[in-house]
């Protein structure tokens, strides 16, 4: 492809027109690159199709997707890019360095890759630290600003909207303001239409970096933009601060994925934008679609979504505190800086010894269960609450069991689809150095007795099978049940071997999950009481009748 037939999915801006997302202020994504970089990660060409197909949906002006040229790995997603996304919202973005010392950008084989790859917006990294053109380019500072102005004003001509990353320019702007301020000026007149300021070691604070960028905004006329890096925690604060002082452009990455402890995360940093400064950086609607892109993007890397995440963890409007909850039944933003709606997440009462009247209260309407009025109900319900989380369980981590347990107080008697008569579960070790694990249950269910066995790879795994073996033919709804996540925890370590044990189930049925809890004084009996009450929810969520 020559540098001038690029016409392609990936230049068809979907934002042409769009001046406040694409012009007024960018909002630019680098998950794909920069986020890639994280310790744990390690995205399939499918991976970055998928990601990138997100970031579109949420409306991110920009999409950084990496180095074409680089590795094969990144050549193959902009070649594919081209053809297979139709991108609605942003642009697609190749990431490479200015030309190599004492050649030419016309001449240099990266150059040229960044060409090739179609994408029509190029982010070149440049050296603005003095020591590092010095000592890691082997170059003169000089020959830094030549090959920066060389290869934006060669790239601009070619038809390419080009932004220059200055790596480490904090730093190097303590070190050397002047020489770093040239850096920034030198690009700004060789056509880039964004100088961004990175903060590549992480070390800088708000006022910082609120201070320095506003100096050389007022030194340089450059627009600029920032990249800010979290090793002090302050990157989305550094990301804001730069906005205060005239920065219009951010770079972040998708639940602040990164290099060492990560980018400033996209996620807060946007919806700062949109609803703390009042500033439209998303297409409309979008915002509410956030905590689903959030969580969509963790399963395609492969990691948990970070529960305490603000605006899209799960507990970022989580209430436990029995004052919290009085005032939340008043009015939901005296204790909430937003409505979580806003952002696509839900407010949620947690159930614990701490509850008080009001969070039962509002716990049950959550789980459509109307308690108010019944004083004595939901008094009796706080006090087994409490009563059971003194002996070790949690009920904030299992909402399925505390429904069965509200239930229970409000029906007069607890939900029972089968009776257990009794169960075991035995290992054997074998002279082999292997063991075997089987386990029977002996369970009344519509009036018949069922004896049932099982094998498993461990003693909990083998109850499980059995549970399943005798009810299933009884209940062919528990066959869409999995065992989704299993942990353990003692609860009183100067026992030993005869502390009590806390056993937390997760279980899914294919439209949901949810959690139950088991205590006793061994892992076995916990996680029978877990597994009992997970299978019972299961058919409660399937509108099972109970049997008596």
């Amino acid at each position: 492809m020559t540098a001038d037939s690029s016409s392609s999915a990936a230049d068809r801006s979907p934002g042409d027109g769009d001046v406040d997302l694409h012009d007024g202020f960018h909002v630019f994504d680098t998950t794909l690159r920069d986020g890639a970089q994280r310790e744990g990660i390690n995205l399939t060409v499918a991976d970055k199709l998928t990601i990138a197909r997100h970031l579109d949906d949420f409306g991110v002006g920009f999409i950084e997707g990496g180095w074409p040229g680089a590795n094969p790995r990144d050549t193959e997603f902009f070649a594919r890019a081209r053809t297979e996304i139709d991108f609605r919202h942003a642009r697609l973005v190749a990431f490479g360095a200015t030309r190599r010392a004492g050649s030419t950008a016309a001449a240099d084989p990266q150059v040229k890759a960044l060409l090739e790859s179609g994408a029509p917006v190029i982010t070149l990294v440049a050296k603005a630290h003095d020591r590092h053109v010095e000592l890691a380019l082997r170059t003169t500072l000089d020959e830094n600003l030549a090959m920066v102005r060389d290869t934006v004003s060669y790239l601009c001509a070619q038809g390419r909207r080009v932004f220059v990353d200055c790596e480490h320019f904090f730093d190097g702007y303590r070190a050397n303001p002047d020489y770093a301020k040239r850096v920034v000026r030198t690009a700004h007149e060789a056509g880039a239409d964004v100088v961004v300021l990175c903060d590549t070691n992480g070390g800088m604070l708000p006022a910082q970096v609120q201070a320095v960028v506003a100096t050389v905004l007022a030194d340089t006329g450059a627009r600029l933009g920032i990249h800010a890096q979290d090793d002090t925690g302050c990157a989305v604060a550094n990301t804001l601060a730069a906005v205060d002082a005239g920065a219009t452009h951010v770079q972040c990455t998708a639940n602040g994925y990164g290099e060492r402890v990560g980018n400033a995360n996209l996620f807060p940093v946007v919806a700062a934008l949109e609803l703390k400064y009042g500033r439209r950086v998303l297409p409309p609607g979008a915002l509410a679609e956030m905590t689903r892109i959030s969580h969509a993007i963790a399963e395609v890397v492969n990691l948990t979504p970070a529960t305490h995440q603000p605006y899209v963890g799960l507990s970022a409007f989580a209430h436990k505190a029995g004052l919290h909850a009085s005032a939340i039944k008043v009015d939901p933003d005296l204790y909430q800086h937003i409505d979580p709606e806003r952002v696509g997440n839900t407010m949620r009462m947690l159930v614990s010894d701490m509850a008080g009247r009001a969070s039962i209260e509002l716990k049950g309407k959550e789980l459509g269960i109307d308690l108010a009025g019944d004083r004595e109900l939901v008094g009796r319900v706080v006090e087994r609450v409490k009563e059971r989380e003194l002996a070790g369980y949690t009920y904030e981590a299992a909402d399925a069991s505390f429904e069965l347990l509200l239930r229970a107080e409000v029906e007069g008697r607890a939900r029972r689809y089968f009776r257990i008569e009794s169960w075991r579960a035995i290992t054997e070790d074998r002279p082999d150095g292997t063991h075997a694990n089987e386990a029977t249950v002996k369970l009344w269910a519509k009036g018949e007795r069922i004896v049932a066995t099982a094998e498993g790879n461990g003693p909990v795994n083998a109850l499980d099978r059995a549970l399943r073996v005798g009810l299933e033919r009884i209940y062919p709804q528990l066959a869409a049940l999995e065992l989704v996540d299993y942990k353990v925890r003692i609860l009183e370590g100067r026992h030993g071997t005869r502390s009590t044990t806390r056993v937390l189930v997760s279980t899914g049925d294919g439209r949901g999950e949810w959690s139950t809890v088991g205590v006793a004084e061994n892992v076995i009996a916990a996680s029978w009481q877990a597994l009992e009450d997970a299978y019972t929810y299961g058919l409660l969520r399937a509108g099972v009748t109970p049997q008596d």
